[in-house]
């Protein structure tokens, strides 16, 4: 009887797994003679196939899309693992081999890593000739991140880019870049995309794109994270080991490959040079960074045929593949020395760099570009860039050397009041929970910001209104209400939480137009009775008088503008609102 339940189970198993030439494993791509990539349904169909046919891979759904479309990843992984729905609450898919995560379509119009997966996946499943890989490594793949975008296609949405026949679009279906979403995370998308990331913490990130800008022969280039916007030791082992690797194994498979080309001036193409650039973290790779995980930035050259981009895009993904399974060791260590130097942060009066600076210090180097010259343009009015196809070695300017433009001492934390627990949804997106629930009124020392000197944005970035300005600090008692909420430093993403609440960070809410409302002055006086009171004040204050006549006497447009002079005295007046400009969040004292 059990010799027939087992025989039973296996043939009813054997019926839910395809065999491998019952599936058609060629991809859309390939059929297509390498000109076309494959629709939003044939990919999600074709990484099914996968799923079923291996019993080391399951498709996933982590979210819906605006349109109503699934958000999906394989995760392909030799581990015996209990459900690993992304709807189940209980402390399931965790991973204890490295996992590294690959996202691909962040700009699906930038496609080809789409296709390089499915072709990869491919020789790992069904083919299994690189099953070697999961000896070691657990993959957790995307196939389409911006799925609304993808199927916004037409062959007409990348007007630099040579192929696929049609492509997705840059943006969301709501117009939202999620290459620029990491920190603020309005994006559905971004949303359920930092959750999958809280769920797994992968060791090692890969983002595919194509890139825009100057031409040259490179096919491939790419970016990491190696300044002082991640951990020491990775970005040493960054530069000194995957670097050298990378470049070395890609050139052997017959690939150009060159660091990220940021032009130092995009109007004057390579005439002034190239820079090095440290990613802001509403980026993703300097989102990983301030997660302390290192990632990989693949971007093809936008002129180079389809196919040609997407197998140098496989050629770096099993080439980065390659490497960390070779390096596992050194990656786990790397990864849990930067967590344990996050935690210890404020215990050890670090500061951290918020934004960085190019010098003008470079070193000339060689770059395989093609000629080009300038001529005059009856189109535009300006000089025009030509490039011909004349392969030729350029001695190009190349500044490396980055600065920290701005640094910010770490606080021991934060506290968050009940009014703004939307700011705290937001933080726990990120993985981030409050250490404490204030449930009984207190008081504390905080520093308190006070800003002045207010500009808003003339134009909204990415459906936020941003804001600059400088600001006063002082230090004060104040109420804790119950309710609110205190985050602590003491914990792996101490840098992140950092860049989020300190007003100077360029990617703090407040900075990102989070809480443009503090700006808004919401009561008004009459002239007629401002003038009646400041006639008093002007009575029983000489300093203030003094104060007054001598702006009247240095200050051409103050002593212009009666707003301005009757706002004076409105100001220092104790009707005047002390709330107005002032930083809701309070950074614990030192």
């Amino acid at each position: 009887m059990k010799y027939f339940l087992v025989l039973s189970l296996m043939i009813l198993s054997s019926r839910n797994l395809p065999a491998q030439d019952e599936v058609d494993w060629e991809t859309y791509f390939e059929k297509s003679g390498y000109a076309s990539t494959a629709t939003y349904e044939q990919t999600m169909h074709y990484f099914q196939n996968l799923a079923d046919y291996s019993e080391f891979a399951e498709f996933h759904s982590f979210g819906l899309s605006p349109q109503l479309r699934e958000l999906n990843y394989l995760l392909v992984s030799r581990e015996k693992k209990k459900n690993t729905q992304m709807n189940d609450s209980s402390e399931v898919g965790k991973l204890f081999k490295p996992a590294v995560l690959i996202i691909n379509g962040i700009h699906s119009g930038e496609i080809e890593g789409k296709d390089a997966s499915m072709i990869l996946l491919r020789e790992i499943l069904v083919t299994k000739e690189k099953e070697y890989l999961l000896d070691s490594l657990n993959l957790i793949v995307v196939p389409i991140f911006n799925v609304d975008g993808h199927e916004r296609k037409s062959k007409y949405n990348r007007i630099n880019q040579n192929g696929p026949e049609e492509m997705g679009w840059r943006t969301t279906s709501q117009n939202l870049n999620l290459n620029r979403d990491w920190m603020k995370a309005d994006a559905p998308e971004m949303q359920a995309m930092l959750k999958l990331i809280n769920r797994y913490l992968p060791d090692f990130a890969i983002d595919t794109h194509t890139t825009d800008g100057a031409d040259y022969q490179y096919t491939l280039t790419y970016s990491v994270e190696k300044h002082a916007n991640i951990f020491s030791g990775t970005a040493e082992w960054l530069k000194s080991k995957f670097i050298p690797f990378l470049e070395a194994e890609i050139s052997k498979q017959g690939y150009l490959i060159h660091p990220y080309v940021y032009l130092k001036n995009w109007r004057k193409g390579l005439d002034d040079g190239l820079i090095e650039w440290a990613s802001s973290p509403r980026l993703s790779t300097g989102y990983f960074a301030l997660r302390n995980r290192p990632s990989l930035l693949v971007e093809t050259h936008m002129i180079k045929p389809y196919k040609e981009r997407v197998y140098s895009t496989k050629s770096i993904l099993e080439t980065t593949l390659q490497f960390l399974f070779s390096n596992l060791s050194e990656l786990r260590e790397l990864n849990f020395s930067a967590d344990e130097q996050s935690i210890n942060l404020y215990d050890q009066g670090k500061y951290i760099p918020l934004f960085f600076s190019v010098s003008d210090v470079y070193e000339t180097r060689n770059f395989k570009g093609y000629e080009y010259y300038w001529d005059s343009s009856a189109i535009s009015g300006k000089e025009k860039l030509i490039y011909t196809d004349k392969k030729k070695d350029l001695a190009i300017k190349h500044y490396s050397d980055l600065v920290a433009a701005d640094l910010v001492k770490v606080a021991r934390g934060y506290y968050i009041t009940p009014e703004y627990s939307y700011l705290v949804d937001k933080i726990k997106l990120h993985g981030i929970n409050p250490a404490l629930l204030i449930s009984k009124s207190r008081t504390d020392l905080v520093t308190r910001y006070k800003f002045k000197n207010i500009k808003f944005a003339e134009n909204s970035y990415e459906g936020r209104q941003l804001v600059t300005f400088e600001y006063d600090t002082y230090s004060e008692v104040v109420n804790i209400p119950e309710g609110s909420y205190l985050f602590l430093t003491d914990h792996a993403n101490a840098r992140l939480l950092t860049h989020l609440l300190e007003p100077k960070s360029p990617d703090s809410f407040v900075r990102l137009g989070f809480m443009n409302h503090i700006f808004e002055r919401k009561e008004y006086y009459e002239d007629y009775v401002m003038e009646e009171i400041a006639e008093e004040m002007l009575a029983n204050d000489p300093e203030l008088k003094k104060h007054f006549e001598t702006k009247l006497k240095n200050e051409e447009e103050f002593r212009n503008d009666p707003r301005a002079r009757l706002d004076f005295f409105y100001e220092r007046s104790p009707y005047f609102d002390k709330q107005k400009n002032l930083y809701p969040i309070l950074r614990i004292a030192e």
